[in-house]
């Protein structure tokens, strides 16, 4: 049985890695990896092109649309809560009425004022790790336009993979 599972898992590392599947494994990675589940994308890119480097472009914008559409799931969970603890408010009036029960306290001010003065230009920020998928839920909880936050996502996102890959692959030329 041992052996089974090897090599299943080997044949799917391989049909990972052909370029004709490869793209759509960086998009689900990508995808998967822009929402609150910590995970890195960077690798898996960086791996497909050293197996198929003249799919740079290709990979690069399908990673770039992956990771914007995660954080565009991120940005909805981030509104779907607030609706949750706006109506969760709403059933339990007296829990809230002195003040000191809000949502998140200084935190939640602190962040309130950020986002309104930068907007959703903040979400350029929302490739950075560990506070990069949780601003894009700050995002849909503060309500912040929804396309100019694609646009800024993607935006941030995009210019994310094409700095890290090209490092990547300057900095390690013979792996593979």
């Amino acid at each position: 049985m041992e052996t089974w599972t090897i090599s299943s898992i080997e044949w799917l590392l391989v049909m990972l890695a052909l370029p004709r599947v490869g793209l759509s494994a960086i998009f689900m990675i990508s995808l998967v990896s822009a929402t609150l589940i910590p995970m890195g994308s960077e690798p898996a890119v960086f791996g497909y092109l050293k197996i198929a480097p003249h799919m740079f472009w290709p990979a690069i914008l399908v990673a770039t649309i992956g990771n914007t559409l995660g954080g565009v799931i991120t940005y909805f969970m981030g509104m779907g809560a607030e609706k949750a603890y706006e109506r969760w408010r709403e059933e339990h009036p007296g829990k809230h009425d002195d003040g000191a029960r809000r949502a998140g306290g200084r935190w939640h001010d602190a962040l309130a004022r950020w986002t309104s003065r930068l907007g959703p230009g903040t979400l350029l920020f929302s490739w950075l790790p560990i506070v990069g998928d949780p601003l894009c839920a700050v995002a849909g909880w503060f309500r912040l336009a929804f396309w100019p936050s694609v646009f800024y996502m993607a935006l941030g996102k995009f210019l994310r993979y094409l700095i890290m890959t090209t490092a990547l692959l300057w900095v390690f030329p013979t792996i593979g």
